[in-house]
């Protein structure tokens, strides 16, 4: 039974919710656009605020609902390991040809439903680090960061190798951010030139 949890979970976080509001309302297929990321941030970016807070409650929905699953089918199974196989879905979905989003919403709704706590530490983290770099990736990355750092400090944890491993697994869904950064092609947040990936919705 817990091998399918593992399936159903990457299954749902296979769901590849930014493309499906693309090309359902916008006849697009937001990987062809912006940063070519098909996540939440790529949404807000190419398609607007309203596209994008539909994407980020579908893929928050994705990562909260597959760590659910031990409590709804009463199975002794790890919430946060199930969420995280969402994740793991999320970023290589089996329906978009492995070509997904980083992970970031899906791991908020693995928390929220996992760890709450978590939650907290790591998106104030994340919006920390952007407001103070107005870079998104480096918020994205410090995600994987804090969760390692409150890992190592909560007793009782056991999830030290896990997020380390999370912490490169960020990195590497990142090293187009990182190359862009270093070659100073990353766009801040507040770049106006990101208005120029606007698209409109189809008629």
């Amino acid at each position: 039974m817990t091998v399918l949890l593992y399936v159903a979970a990457y299954v749902i976080g296979s769901i590849p919710t930014a493309i499906i509001v693309g090309k359902l309302f916008y006849g697009v297929d937001i990987r062809n656009h912006g940063s070519n990321n098909p996540g939440a941030t790529n949404t807000v970016r190419v398609l607007g605020k309203r596209a994008g807070v539909i994407v980020l409650i579908g893929d928050i929905g994705k990562g909260a609902l597959a760590a659910a699953l031990p409590y709804i089918l009463h199975v002794d199974a790890d919430p946060l390991l199930i969420g995280l196989v969402a994740v793991l879905g999320h970023c290589f979905p089996i329906f978009a040809n492995f070509r997904g989003g980083k992970a970031i919403a899906t791991t908020a709704g693995t928390l929220l439903i996992a760890n709450p706590w978590m939650l907290v530490v790591a998106y104030v983290s994340f919006f920390g680090v952007i407001f103070a770099t107005k870079y998104v990736f480096m918020g994205s990355i410090s995600v994987g960061v804090a969760l390692f750092i409150y890992s190592l400090l909560e007793p009782g944890q056991s999830y030290e190798l896990i997020f380390f491993f999370f912490i490169l697994f960020l990195i590497f869904l990142h090293r187009s951010n990182i190359r862009n950064f270093k070659a100073h092609k990353e766009p801040k947040v507040n770049d106006k030139n990101l208005k120029n990936d606007r698209i409109s919705k189809k008629k």
